[in-house]
């Protein structure tokens, strides 16, 4: 079994015994494992998205109906997110989102390396609190404390899941 799926099915079983019945996402290979199993799942909605500012505010909406979403992204999307997350500010509703790092250990893409080097300090800037991910062993303790802080202290929280873990793309 690839390591991927190792850690991304322990990932997928933990939010989903976690109660989160809404995953929604950007197409990326480094979330492909909780991507399908969502699809797969009879359980949950796998929405797939046409860009990562939607399932910020998909998120809000499922809060408001009392379920629990999570938005499963690649590092550059985080960008693109960094004004709809104010609506996570001012509505301080829980906000839970998985990043799938670029542009950091061993990237052969010098477009991807500007925005990874940026995510941080941007989701920070904007009031996410940031969890790294660097070894597989790492990764449901530390999707249960993102899932503990979002979901009873109302933050948002992003789990950056880094290139050490995933991998680097060979070009």
């Amino acid at each position: 079994m690839a390591v991927q799926e190792i850690w991304g099915n322990a990932l997928y079983d933990t939010l989903v015994e976690a109660g989160v019945g809404i995953f929604s996402y950007v197409p990326d290979g480094g979330h492909k494992v909780m991507i399908q199993r969502a699809i797969d799942d009879p359980r949950v909605r796998a929405i797939s998205l046409t860009t990562e500012e939607e399932g910020v505010a998909l998120a809000a909406g499922a809060h408001l109906g009392g379920a629990k979403a999570v938005l499963l992204m690649q590092s550059s999307g985080a960008g693109n997110c960094i004004n709809m997350l104010s609506l996570t500010a001012n509505g301080q509703f829980p906000f839970l989102c998985f990043v799938t790092m670029r542009g950091t250990f061993g990237e052969q893409n010098a477009w991807q390396v500007p925005m990874g080097k940026a995510v941080r300090p941007s989701l920070e800037s904007i009031g996410v609190d940031c969890l790294e991910v660097e070894r597989e062993d790492e990764v449901a303790e530390t999707a249960e404390a993102a899932l503990n802080m979002a979901y009873r202290s109302n933050r948002a929280v992003a789990v950056l899941l880094s290139q050490k873990l995933i991998g680097a793309k060979a070009f």
